[in-house]
């Protein structure tokens, strides 16, 4: 039987479970634009930009993909960092009927080429100094459309009084004149289009979203959500976190993950607040956003409160307007939380969520938050922990396999029936995902985590899986064998560690080289910080290679 002894905990006046709109996440944006057309529903480097102007741009790029011959259920990649033409194209893609392909921009070409590909997405929009990135995978510049990160500013640069305040090096990254590749469309003529934009008539039932998350084959699988999953969280979290139009939100998540997408963009605009806009984390620059704007609410990664804290000026920093701070991907060290508690009052509220239940599954409640805590079933959730043999039900305190079934939950993997069987087990006869998490509950019903099934490596938030970090070092001439494991880290949490077999003729490759091609082919956060060099790997009977003896061996 599902708990619920977390209701005594609940939200007081909030429903335990919601119907999701029959409306598709477009509606969200144009009806603010009718109700708020002068309230600022951006703000980046020191710009607004109105509901009304927004809807506006929306509309003219929505046409311009329209005349490019994009069709209901046509798949199209967006990589940029956190900036206004991020949302306008999540908005004008789904205005013209079409599915999001959100893509991390700090990925290379190796990575790319696979999204291409297993998607089919005919276009890909990105930003000038990406676009190489793009054309190395395979994309031809006839079918990008590339932005400069400045050039929604009125004078296509930074005004002087913002100038001063960015942290340093930024003004040159942002202001770089990079050249667009010869054929791709600029940004500028894209936004110029003056057709009429076309009808938009998908509805909750239709395949809004594509987000790619890879899992222990190697090869990320794309997960599938209708607008109906993607609504329910959006006004699920209005509800549960009490936002509305006077709220001011710090948009600092990456917007290409699922809780960037949902919770941050997708939430704050159907609220009508603003959403003030981070292309990159820089911890005092964040404080100074917070002030300048009266922040109220900070969606975040454990490592950036931990990072903020540890600024030599955070006695200066003024978080007075913050009324909810919390986020997850990993836990947030008690300490921190009681440094936040003592210092501003303010209780941090973990979460826990998957790419696979559009962010929250669960949450804890902002009144009656526990530490190191993954939360309570959130709205029109259940979830139950079970042996992950044989599927029965476990008591209180007893951990096993953290399972979740609701209207959050994705329809499947992109063209992957065997991947998206194994994902799913009928329970009470209901479908029930398999998060491979392994937790236990309490007797208050509040989840805790305490391993994992699969092998995942949570760096700073950043999902990291062994298996594709593996298949791209094969790519490196000197890698007779390597295998990646996790790595108990201060400041990420885990990090990567890859014990390495050099092939004969390379003896005399080093970490650091190693490291530095890495960096080349591969997205940053799944570099490995540690190289160990082995003469060989431990080995089953059956030639595979026995990784959790190296992740004990990586553990000291």
């Amino acid at each position: 039987m599902s708990t619920r002894a977390h209701h005594a905990f609940w939200p007081a006046r909030l429903p335990h479970a919601i119907t999701p709109p029959a409306t598709a996440l477009p509606d969200n944006l144009l009806v603010n634009a009718r109700r708020y057309p002068d309230r600022p529903a951006l703000r980046f480097l020191g710009h607004a930009i109105t509901y009304a102007e927004l809807a506006g741009q929306v509309a003219r790029l929505a046409a311009w993909l329209a005349q490019r011959g994009v069709r209901r259920g046509d798949r199209l990649l967006v990589g940029l960092q956190n900036c206004p033409q991020l949302v306008i194209a999540h908005y004008a893609i789904h205005s013209a009927n079409a599915v999001i392909v959100p893509v991390n921009p700090m990925n290379k070409a190796a990575e790319l080429q696979h999204l291409i590909g297993d998607s089919g997405a005919r276009l890909a929009i990105t930003s000038a100094d990406l676009a190489a990135e793009w054309q190395a995978a395979g994309m031809p510049a006839s079918s990008l459309l590339v932005t400069r990160l400045v050039e929604v500013l009125p004078a296509g640069r930074v005004d002087g009084e913002t100038l001063r305040d960015l942290p340093a090096g930024w003004a040159d990254w942002l202001q770089a004149d990079v050249a667009l590749p010869d054929g791709a469309t600029p940004w500028a003529e894209a936004l110029a289009c003056t057709a009429p934009p076309p009808a938009t008539d998908v509805s909750a039932a239709d395949l809004a979203l594509l987000a790619y998350t890879s899992g222990t084959t190697g090869n990320p699988k794309g997960c599938m959500h209708r607008h109906r999953s993607l609504q329910h969280n959006v006004f699920a979290g209005q509800l549960w976190a009490n936002l509305c139009q006077e709220d001011v939100v710090l948009g600092v998540v990456p917007m290409f993950h699922i809780t960037g997408m949902v919770v941050v963009m997708h939430g704050t605009l159907a609220s009508g607040a603003c959403l003030v806009l981070m292309p990159r984390w820089q911890r005092d620059y964040a404080a100074r956003l917070i002030a300048q704007h009266r922040i109220t609410r900070w969606t975040n990664i454990p490592t950036m409160v931990i990072d903020l804290l540890a600024s030599p000026q955070v006695d200066s920093f003024d978080l007075s307007s913050l009324v909810y701070i919390g986020g997850g991907g990993a836990a947030m060290p008690q300490p921190i939380a009681e440094r936040l508690r003592q210092r501003w009052g303010l209780r941090y509220a973990e979460g826990y969520g998957l790419t696979e239940t559009a962010a929250p599954s669960h949450s804890n409640p902002h009144d009656a938050p526990k530490q190191q805590c993954l939360g309570v079933p959130y709205v029109s959730c259940d979830a139950r922990v079970v042996d992950p043999a044989t599927l029965r039900e476990l008591p209180v305190g007893e951990a096993g396999e953290i399972i979740v079934h609701g209207p959050m939950v994705f329809d499947g993997y992109w063209r992957q029936p065997e991947a998206t069987a194994e994902a799913f087990v009928e329970f009470d006869g209901r479908r029930f995902f398999r998060t491979g998490d392994i937790g236990y509950v309490d007797a208050d019903g509040y989840f805790f985590m305490t391993d994992r099934l699969k092998r995942m490596i949570n760096a700073s938030g950043f999902k990291v899986w062994p298996a594709e970090v593996e298949n791209l070092m094969h790519g490196h001439p000197g890698v007779a064998e390597a295998c990646v494991v996790a790595a108990p880290d201060d400041y990420r949490g885990e990090t990567v560690k890859a014990f390495v077999v050099k092939r004969a003729g390379h003896e005399a490759l080093t970490d650091d080289a190693l490291r530095d091609w890495c960096r080349g082919h591969m997205a940053a956060y799944k570099v490995p910080v540690r190289i160990e060099f082995a003469d060989t790997l431990p080995k089953s009977g059956s030639g595979k290679i026995m990784w959790r003896v190296l992740q004990e061996r990586g553990q000291r």
